[in-house]
């Protein structure tokens, strides 16, 4: 996260907007908390993907905010297919 230039406060609104994005997108239901926390997480699980991808991650707020909704999806996803 200190790599990409965004700070605690910074992470936590593009980690609740991307988390919001992929919810809406997924047609998931759930609350604020969980958002910030799917955006956040998300973010770490997108990087790391891409990182076995020998794909730079993506810097900066924009970046951060894609890569949070990309993870997200990700997040969500998975918890489907486990709840199944």
């Amino acid at each position: 996260m200190e790599n990409a230039g965004v700070g605690w406060i910074a992470a936590i609104i593009i980690g609740g907007i991307a988390g919001w994005l992929a919810e809406k997108v997924m047609s998931s239901s759930m609350s604020l908390l969980m958002n910030i926390l799917l955006g956040i997480v998300g973010a770490i699980v997108a990087n790391w993907v891409l990182g076995l991808l020998n794909i730079q991650p993506l810097a900066g707020w924009l970046g951060y905010l894609i890569t949070g909704f990309i993870g997200a999806c990700i997040l969500i996803a998975i918890g489907r297919v486990i709840r199944r």
